[in-house]
């Protein structure tokens, strides 16, 4: 069934929707304190209390006061210490041991990674975002054992060959960067099973090597400048999701078939004028989701297919703002927009991969805004 939806520039409503969850918020700190005050809050903390104390086996006379449930008793108070104190214990003793292998960094005020760092060799997640590092270090080989490396949202703008070495691999996460360039070395990461270089914006290419990772079954392109599928892409056999939205497609390849497991194709924000006959070989391709009022070829058994979820989101964009003052300000505002458009997607899709059936019509809903 066609979904066929109008879509603005989602950051012109940002200033709605804030005003709402403003609001929203307010209700409950409201609705919070009415309870508080209530004598329905009272025999709920008196009930709560007594079934704590039965639950840590105090007998009924330690939190009774002349008949009455005594809140207060110090007993209680010294037993929560105890319990508190002890769980304290266990929680210090447990953290270290989940945490060990995970390396969390995030803040504006770092500009390049700890030199402890380089010791840490045993670690398997680098968790580094919204920093001003702008270099990923060399001495990076040496993390044999690193499974994930997550480094959205800073200022990176290369991928050192030696990344190649990491061989364990499994994630690698530098979106919204200023990446202009992949190293082919990433071709050897032949157990990477995500990867997500979306939001660098200058990106136009992939190296050939990357075909060899064959297990990779996520791929999002999404907010850079590709003019077309990289061939690499088309060669990863496993890959069952590609975002390659917000780029300068015009048309896709006719074998782009090969991707014989894709289920779910993001390609809204392009310039496609028609859809090739080849997607309806994609036999497990569940979610198809495109847009702009150019494409006006489209197989008939794409939109007939009940086990497919076609969405067409028709462009209507509204003027934006004034240009700022300077490159890097533009820049950072492009990268904000299409962070907020990219998270506003994922809701979207997520609720519409959830539904059980497409709906049987839509209304097209022209959204104007006065800001």
């Amino acid at each position: 069934m066609t979904f066929e939806v109008i879509v603005v520039d989602f950051s012109h409503i940002r200033a709605l929707w804030e005003t709402r969850v403003k609001k929203y918020k307010e209700r409950c700190i409201k609705e919070k304190e009415r309870i508080e005050t209530s004598a329905l809050q009272k025999i709920k903390q008196e009930w709560s209390f007594m079934l704590e104390c039965r639950n840590n086996g105090i007998p009924q006379s330690a939190y009774l006061k002349n008949g009455f449930v005594d809140t207060k008793l110090e007993i209680l108070d010294i037993h929560q210490r105890i319990s508190s104190t002890s769980k304290k214990t266990i929680y210090k003793e447990e953290k270290p041991e989940s945490d060990k292998f995970v390396f969390n960094l995030c803040g504006s005020e770092w500009q390049e990674l700890p030199d402890y760092l380089r010791e840490q060799t045993y670690l398997k997640e680098w968790h580094i975002i919204k920093t001003l590092i702008h270099t990923i270090p060399e001495y990076i080989q040496t993390f044999e054992d690193m499974k994930v490396l997550n480094m959205s949202q800073n200022k990176i703008t290369c991928l050192p060959p030696e990344i190649g070495c990491l061989r364990n691999l499994k994630e690698l996460n530098v979106s919204f960067n200023n990446l202009k360039n992949i190293p082919p070395e990433l071709g050897d990461c032949e157990n990477l099973e995500k990867l997500d270089i979306s939001g660098n914006l200058e990106l136009t290419e992939l190296p050939f090597e990357l075909s060899n990772l064959k297990k990779v079954t996520f791929v999002d392109l999404s907010a850079n400048k590709f003019s077309s599928i990289p061939i690499c892409v088309l060669r990863m056999s496993s890959l069952q999701w590609l975002d390659i939205s917000s780029n300068n497609l015009k048309d896709l390849p006719q074998d782009i078939d090969r991707l014989e497991e894709l289920e779910t194709l993001l390609m809204q924000k392009n310039i496609i004028t028609y859809l090739p006959i080849e997607l309806t070989n994609l036999s497990h391709l569940k979610l198809l989701v495109v847009s702009g009022e150019n494409l006006v070829e489209i197989p008939s058994a794409l939109m007939e297919n009940p086990s497919l979820k076609y969405v067409k989101l028709l462009d209507n964009p509204i003027e934006g703002d004034e240009s700022l003052d300077t490159e890097n300000e533009e820049e950072n505002n492009n990268q904000d927009r299409e962070q907020f458009e990219k998270e506003f997607m994922k809701s979207y899709i997520k609720d519409l991969v959830e539904r059980d059936s497409a709906p049987c019509y839509t209304t097209k809903v022209s959204l104007n805004l006065q800001i």
